[in-house]
């Protein structure tokens, strides 16, 4: 801004000083540790902290003309307000982080050329810039991905194609699963049957140089997060397509869709993305299902047809988290076992007849959850282990009853996803959080029957966000952040990390030692899972796009799907 002869010119460089520290305090922590709590606060402090300072300079110690000041500031806040206001709407979150940093830099950079006009060019193009953009959400570690506002979303181009055409009804598509002693071959829910990620009688042949895995088939699927279940050749899951939140079955040998339930419900958020979270779950010829909004579904398998349907919101009064339910379904005995994230009274784990769909009780589990209920066997008991915002709890299957609680509080915005691994002796678990590491709770009843847990370690050497963990031999493998990494389960010491595959999620051939990687960007992996060190053996691309989705492995055909399409292929060997 052009100043008079009599006028001391601009003080800039504590306007310099300070974009300068907003743009480390912006980016830099992302660096160190992507999706942490140090990286929030930073974007925290670098939006509120940051742009005070920016406008106290600007005010009171710029030298500017007061007209220019007031001037200057209106029109930063007029101008960048209406950016967000006509921004779509998966760009407002990203028009005020980093939108408005980034608007001070360009602000503070402009002042330097001394032209009023190049200064008001400059806040329009930084901030109506957001107007022409949209997001696809963001990785693991919070890039974002942008596109133009006008070009279409991946779901609009699946709605748009053949692939979303409703089939013209079920088909003859066998859904008996074959039986091999009393091991029911198929993958009946989240992580497998033991919800635990572990292929036990799986072999395959690492060298995927000479005998590569084989595609089947690629289909594009409608936005969402959830798994596949697999029952005979039925394969399952849950997407988004348009305002319907769908549950397909396809066919597991073609891919083609078998059938497809609708229910009127959408739900979006700006990181993730549009579409249901959970996996579903399948037992006796009737498939299981929770929606992002709360429905839950009991779906005959053959028909899609609803046998009953409940919804958890309005069971237990539970607001729609701010990432959806999420909690895949667990199938104990006759019930139907999901958690509702935040019920008001805090009775948040709820069990329905598995049959009827009637509620049979609620146990207290309170505040903010993405994890799902898990069967184990403690101390030789059978129960139910919950993941909440207030630490670990363990119920009674047949009623609900508490048996035990261990607290341990995440930091603020930390919350918890993944699920506990319980130890094989069956006398320990691992809790896992994305700020605070990995602890290891000893549990124990004595001979009243009165339960007790106690810590036996707390190590930051895996600290997992939304990517679960199996146990082989002794040793933790997962993901530390986003760095694939091992850990003593004896002692919580790191053994190696090394692995740069995103937040990706990873299965374990336990008779092979080796670890199926499913990477963020759509890779699959052969580690070995030993002690030994990071040795990564074979990989190859299998998906396009961000890939979050659990992979599920059956008779020696993987099947995977993201956000945007599915495959599967038959593994060597």
């Amino acid at each position: 801004m052009t100043e008079s002869a009599n006028r001391q010119p601009l003080r800039l460089w504590p306007g310099v000083v300070i974009v300068v520290l907003q743009l480390a305090f912006l980016h830099v922590p992302g660096y160190i540790a992507p999706a942490s709590p140090l990286m929030f606060f930073g974007m925290l402090g670098s939006l509120v902290v940051g742009t005070l300072l920016i406008v106290i300079w600007w005010l009171f110690l710029s030298r500017a003309k007061r007209s220019d000041r007031w001037g200057g500031l209106a029109l930063l806040i007029v101008v960048h307000a209406a950016a967000i206001l006509l921004a779509d709407t998966s760009a407002r979150m990203v028009a005020f982080l980093p939108g408005v940093p980034w608007l001070c830099a360009i602000f503070v950079a402009s002042l330097f050329v001394k032209k009023r006009t190049l200064t008001v060019v400059a806040v329009l193009v930084a901030s109506l810039g957001w107007t022409l953009v949209r997001t696809g959400g963001v990785t693991g570690t919070m890039s974002t991905a942008y596109a133009w506002r006008w070009s279409e979303t991946a779901e609009q181009q699946f709605m748009d194609s053949d692939a979303a055409a409703a089939p013209s009804g079920p088909r003859d598509t066998p859904v008996t699963q074959t039986q091999a002693g009393d091991e029911i071959v198929g993958w009946p829910a989240f992580r497998g049957a033991g919800r635990d990620g572990v292929l036990d009688g799986v072999r395959i042949d690492p060298d995927w140089s000479q005998n590569p895995p084989r595609e089947l088939w690629r289909r594009p699927v409608g936005p969402g997060w959830s798994s596949f279940v697999l029952a005979g050749q039925r394969l399952c899951t849950q997407e988004q397509r348009d305002e319907d939140e769908v549950v397909v079955c396809y066919d597991a040998a073609t891919g083609e869709p078998i059938w497809v339930h609708q229910d009127a419900a959408r739900f979006w958020e700006a990181m993730g993305g549009p579409g249901p979270r959970a996996t579903p779950a399948y037992d006796d010829g009737r498939l299981y299902t929770l929606g992002a909004t709360g429905v839950l579904n009991c779906l005959d398998i053959v028909t899609g047809n609803p046998v009953w349907t409940r919804n958890i919101a309005d069971d237990s009064g539970a607001p729609v988290p701010v990432w959806a339910f999420s909690s895949s379904p667990l199938i104990v005995d006759d019930l139907v076992v999901v958690h509702a994230p935040s019920a008001p009274d805090g009775n948040g784990l709820l069990a329905y007849d598995r049959v009827t769909g009637e509620p049979r009780w609620s146990g207290y589990a309170a505040g903010t959850s993405y994890s799902s209920p898990q069967l184990a066997t403690m101390s030789g008991v059978p129960q139910i282990l919950m993941i909440t915002a207030e630490g670990m709890s363990s119920f009674a299957v047949e009623s609900g009853e508490l048996y035990w609680k261990h607290a341990w509080a995440p930091a603020a915005g930390a919350d918890r996803v993944v699920q506990p691994a319980v130890v094989d002796d069956g006398a320990a678990v691992l809790l896992v959080t994305v700020d605070g590491g990995t602890r290891k709770i000893a549990v124990s009843t004595d001979a009243s029957g009165g339960w007790t847990t106690g810590e036996v370690w707390t190590s930051r050497s895996l600290k997992s966000y939304y990517n679960d963990l199996v146990l082989h031999r002794g040793t933790a493998f997962g993901f530390d952040r986003n760095i694939l990494a091992a850990m003593d389960v004896e002692t919580g010491d790191r053994v190696w990390k090394g692995g740069r595959y995103g937040n990706g999620q990873v299965l374990l051939v336990p008779g092979q030692d080796l670890l199926i990687v499913l990477s963020e960007q759509g890779e699959l992996v052969l580690v070995r899972a030993t002690t030994d060190g990071f040795d990564e053996i074979a990989r190859m691309e299998v998906l396009n796009g961000k890939t979050w989705n659990h992979p599920i492995v059956v008779d020696g055909v993987i099947y995977l799907r993201n956000s945007e399409e599915a495959a599967a292929f038959r593994l060597p060997g």
